[in-house]
């Protein structure tokens, strides 16, 4: 029952893809998972995430509620 945030759509190296997931859960201090081009990390943290990720240079869109 507790909230999670999913990311997709990463188009890149598999390495890097571990890479960024590691990075994402460092940086957040949360548990997570990585597996077939998707990242699941532990709790509501789109805001913090998209910022990260733009910081880094990708391009970030927000899908959902």
């Amino acid at each position: 029952g507790k909230p999670v945030t999913v990311l997709e759509g990463y188009t890149g190296a598999a390495e890097d893809f571990k890479k960024l997931a590691r990075q994402l859960k460092q940086h957040l201090g949360v548990g997570g998972s990585s597996k077939n081009e998707t990242i699941l990390i532990q709790g509501d943290y789109r805001d913090q995430i998209m910022e990260f990720l733009r910081d880094l240079g990708f391009k970030v869109k927000r899908v959902g509620g």
